[in-house]
């Protein structure tokens, strides 16, 4: 065997015992933290609105710890490149909305390892098949990070009622957020960004798909607190993008550029946010993100 194959095959077990370390450690954290939270937040049950606000400030203080925890964990195991470019003004005591493009299951750390200590705890709405993951569904029960189950566009095609059925409950979940501040969560475009997505649905954008405003816009209907929005734009030197790739390392320098928007104040006030109107105002809100957005990756998209 030549010398450069056996190098190779070292780098490979190496990255492999990388990414073994990375998902024990996010694990042993992520368990630690679910235990003390559910233990915590015990006395929820109780009929009081005033503990349920009291504990709910304590399980955000205690979320952010735990990812404070997890990303100093990488440190030593990755040698990450974060590259944060964040807004002032933003306040860990107000509420807001949070969108970013959708590249990697890794988003959500890297998301959330930027935002920590900076913004309120990201809050995501979650896909209501992830339920039966325990890990997953303690983390729901705990911090207030719901799931949501919406309709096919062909199931409301046959029955137009599913789209109401569907915004009351994007709304009451995102009336979770309103116990204590938050950064009420989506991904705009809703999957992971691909080549083969993007040419399927035809987008508008060289490094993004066209992006949907449902559950954002609903979770602006259920937080009338809200009147700012902060979209982060993630833009990776590599273009792998699996999960095991984030555990082994090769993902590790990122550049994570943050805005700040003020959401108009006619989305904010308009009487009905679940008419068609509504929604198409918000569109051309989020649209008009989307465009800068697109600038912002052109302009950073070398290291």
């Amino acid at each position: 065997m030549s010398f450069g194959k056996r190098l190779n095959g070292v780098r490979s077990l190496y990255k492999n015992i990388i990414g073994v370390l990375t998902v024990n450690t996010i694990i042993i954290i992520l368990s630690i933290g679910v235990i003390v939270l559910s233990i915590v937040c015990l006395p929820r049950v109780l009929p009081s609105k005033k503990i349920k606000k009291f504990i709910t400030g304590i399980a955000n203080g205690i979320g952010d710890f735990v990812v404070w925890a997890m990303k100093i964990s990488l440190i030593p195991l990755h040698r990450p490149n974060w590259m944060i470019e964040f807004p002032e003004g933003i306040s860990k005591k107000s509420w807001y909305l949070g969108t970013s493009n959708h590249m990697s299951w890794a988003d959500i750390f890297v998301l959330l390892f930027s935002a920590n200590y900076k913004a309120p705890l990201l809050k995501f709405f979650m896909k209501k098949q992830l339920q039966w993951i325990p890990l997953i569904y303690l983390v729901h029960k705990t911090i207030d990070m719901p799931f949501v189950n919406r309709h096919s566009r062909e199931e409301i095609t046959k029955n137009p009622n599913l789209k109401i059925i569907d915004f009351e409950n994007s709304r009451i979940a995102a009336k979770r957020f309103t116990r204590h501040p938050a950064t009420a969560f989506s991904f705009a475009e809703g999957t992971r960004f691909s080549d083969s997505k993007k040419a399927a649905m035809k987008s508008d954008y060289k490094n993004l798909l066209n992006p949907k405003i449902g559950a954002l816009a609903t979770a602006l209907a259920g937080m009338p607190m809200v009147s700012e929005l902060i979209d982060f734009t993630l833009i990776y030197e590599t273009d792998k993008r699996s999960a095991w790739a984030f555990a082994c390392g090769e993902m590790k320098n990122v550049k994570i550029i943050v805005k700040k928007y003020q959401i108009p104040i006619e989305l904010i006030n308009h009487h009905d946010k679940s008419s068609n109107d509504y929604r198409e105002l918000f569109k051309v809100f989020v649209d008009d993100i989307w465009e800068k957005k697109q600038v912002i990756i052109d302009q950073n998209s070398s290291f």
